[in-house]
């Protein structure tokens, strides 16, 4: 639902999906049913576009969120990053943009710059990204920051179940705190591996669950969504 960045040759930014791949994912939040006024002007639905796009200079991703309640769309954030590959080995250059709006504000725009490294095991049915990265908010109070971002994919059950995920850690002055985290696992039943289901039905059943410090509220929360995904 957020935010992130599945970037590395197979898995960054793509959850658990083939090498040329996009989805678009549906969720429900029940973060309102957890935490109450705490999370009152939670969003229930979330839409998620994700594109990831390799190449022989290395890859391009990008990803959508919009947030809908009664009223229509009230939020919409992007992120959109570009990794360029030296030669064959697991190391590359990042460089990333996060921004978008929301119903009177919007997110300062970010800019990312850094080394990252990606490891496959041979089948390409499982593997992880780790990024350090210079960030730049701007029109924060402390603009120069950093993040670090760990990314990962699993196929198991012959590509039955998929888990996958980031994390990101990073430093940003906010009336919350300076140092803000965020996970968003993810978990995945792919239907068209169930036998007498076509090959071609690309739809997934799943679930993701947002756990942040200093994100979406004072302290730690946990919000776990009923997801659907079709991969296109």
């Amino acid at each position: 639902m957020k935010r992130t960045f599945f970037i590395s040759l197979l898995s960054l930014f793509v959850c658990c999906s083939a090498l040329f791949a996009q989805n678009i994912q549906v969720h429900y939040d029940f973060g309102r049913m957890l935490y109450g006024d705490d999370q009152s002007a939670r969003p229930k639905l979330t839409t998620t576009v994700e594109k990831f796009h390799p190449d022989k200079w290395g890859n391009t991703f990008f990803f959508v969120d919009m947030d809908y309640t009664n009223g229509g769309i009230v939020s919409a954030y992007w992120e959109i990053a570009r990794e360029i590959q030296f030669g064959s080995g697991p190391f590359a250059a990042h460089v990333e943009y996060n921004g978008g709006l929301a119903t009177g504000f919007s997110f300062n725009n970010a800019y990312l710059a850094g080394p990252s490294y990606t490891y496959n095991n041979a089948s390409f049915s499982r593997g992880f990204t780790l990024m350090a990265m210079y960030k730049y908010i701007q029109k924060n109070s402390s603009p120069n920051s950093f993040q670090l971002t760990g990314t990962w994919y699993a196929d198991f059950g012959k590509g039955l179940y998929s888990f996958c995920g980031f994390a990101d850690w990073w430093r940003e002055k906010t009336p919350l705190g300076t140092m803000v985290f965020m996970t968003e696992p993810q978990f995945w039943v792919n239907l068209n591996k169930i036998k007498g289901i076509s090959d071609g039905f690309n739809l997934s059943v799943g679930t993701e669950v947002e756990i942040s410090h200093n994100f979406a509220g004072d302290g730690w929360f946990f919000n776990p969504t009923l997801a659907l995904k079709w991969t296109l």
